[in-house]
């Protein structure tokens, strides 16, 4: 299967700090990439300029082979290419189920001119409730669909991120460290639900994560970057063997 997402010689500098150099990779269709690298590596560089919050100095990233380079964020959110953020990013009032019919795109009882006869949007309002429950289903949080935000824990909260990107009807979710100060159990539930995610609706993750000891078991390919390079890349084994990265990662 092809790629999904390339990026083509990726350079970013903040004043005479260079961020990004020169970086390079592919992530397939359909697979679970994960990007790994010591902190200031250059990771979560990478990820704002692929979701639009940084402009590259130099070189291209293509999405489904159409070049998204420097595109507003919202742009690419609507192209399909969807990201969370370390610390999720939620509104603390509305329900996990309100946080998903607000990801909802082309919804017609958002239009003014339809919102005025019910007739125009009832019916495409009660598809959306029915796809949301069952997202929310697949991530395992039905049991909490009407509780808030602030209510949950940071496990679910995470997940309840995943399934707003994928009630977007994203195509490739950029995740930045989902198990980030999560219990053992839980990560492991994240990164299965990952791949069912992956195996049934087809959707492509690329993860920015640090607990290798957990991601390795469910992952297809890894980036390795040190010093706002790639160093390695390719099948798990073969890059956690190569000696660049246990130099500059492992610190063995």
């Amino acid at each position: 299967m092809g790629p999904i997402l390339e990026i083509r010689g990726i350079t970013k500098s903040f004043g005479m700090l260079k961020a990004l150099d020169d970086v390079s990779f592919e992530v397939p269709e359909r697979s679970l990439a994960i990007l790994i690298g010591p902190n200031g590596s250059g990771k979560t560089t990478l990820i704002n300029v692929i979701s639009g919050y940084h402009k590259p100095d130099a070189g291209e990233v293509l999405y489904s082979g159409s070049r998204i380079t420097g595109l507003k964020p919202h742009i690419i959110y609507k192209l399909g290419l969807s990201r969370t953020f370390q610390i999720p990013s939620l509104f603390t009032k509305l329900t996990a189920l309100e946080h998903l019919l607000v990801a909802e795109k082309d919804n017609p009882g958002e239009s003014f001119l339809k919102s005025l006869s019910k007739r125009t949007w009832i019916r495409a309002e009660r598809q959306s409730i029915e796809k949301a429950s069952g997202i929310l289903e697949m991530v395992g949080l039905s049991n909490v669909w009407d509780h808030t935000a602030t209510s949950m824990s940071g496990g679910q909260m995470k997940l309840l991120e995943i399934a707003r990107a994928i009630m977007s009807d994203a195509k490739m979710i950029l995740l930045d460290e989902p198990i980030s100060g999560v219990n053992p159990t839980l990560a492991h539930e994240i990164f299965s639900k990952l791949v069912s995610l992956r195996d049934t609706l087809g959707v492509t993750f690329l993860i920015v994560e640090h607990r290798l000891d957990i991601a390795l078991d469910y992952i297809d390919t890894i980036q390795a970057m040190a010093f706002g390079k790639i160093i390695a890349s390719g099948e798990p084994k073969k890059v956690m063997a190569d000696s660049k990265v246990i130099e500059s990662y492992l610190g063995a």
